[in-house]
């Protein structure tokens, strides 16, 4: 079923508040993960018309090491695997924080998936075992635009997705 998400609000936090029920509601009914995560990309990326936003998966390697594999996403060709600690993803799986870049040409060994990228915010999502299991990469093409209410929202938008 398709499902038309509408972001109504003056500010970006009330964007935010307008879009959270309406993803849970678009997941609700639905059990695979994978078009769950879909489903939250595409929205989050028509909601906020983002440059690129997308889900990178901790997944394990022929060679038996662990790195981020691309999973859905929106926008421009991605990156399709990236190293542990390596770029702003592969920091914030590190790290297990939330990251968030005012201008991607700064950031110590950013990768550049796209030169029309300039600003980022990345965000992990945990198992039950506390351990990142994804991140969510949402880029901008604009210096600087991603703050902390990107933060608190992308940060519930990880809850709703650590419990799928």
């Amino acid at each position: 079923m398709s499902e038309s998400i509408i972001v109504s609000g003056a500010t970006k936090a009330e964007k935010y508040q307008s879009l959270l029920p309406q993803l849970k509601a678009l997941i609700a009914n639905e059990d695979d993960r994978i078009a769950n995560l879909a489903n939250l990309v595409a929205a989050l990326k028509h909601g906020f018309n983002f440059f690129w936003i997308g889900i990178y998966f901790v997944k394990e390697t022929k060679e038996n090491r662990r790195e981020l594999v691309l999973g859905p996403f929106q926008g421009p060709v991605a990156c399709t695997r990236i190293a542990y600690g390596k770029g702003v993803c592969g920091k914030s799986w590190e790290t297990k924080q939330t990251i968030i870049v005012d201008d991607v040409d700064a950031f110590p060994g950013h990768i550049a998936c796209s030169s029309q990228s300039k600003s980022e915010i990345v965000i992990p999502a945990f198992n039950k075992l506390g351990e990142v299991e994804l991140v969510l990469d949402v880029d901008s093409e604009y210096l600087a635009n991603f703050d902390e209410v990107d933060k608190k929202y992308l940060e519930e938008v990880i809850t709703i997705i650590e419990n799928l």
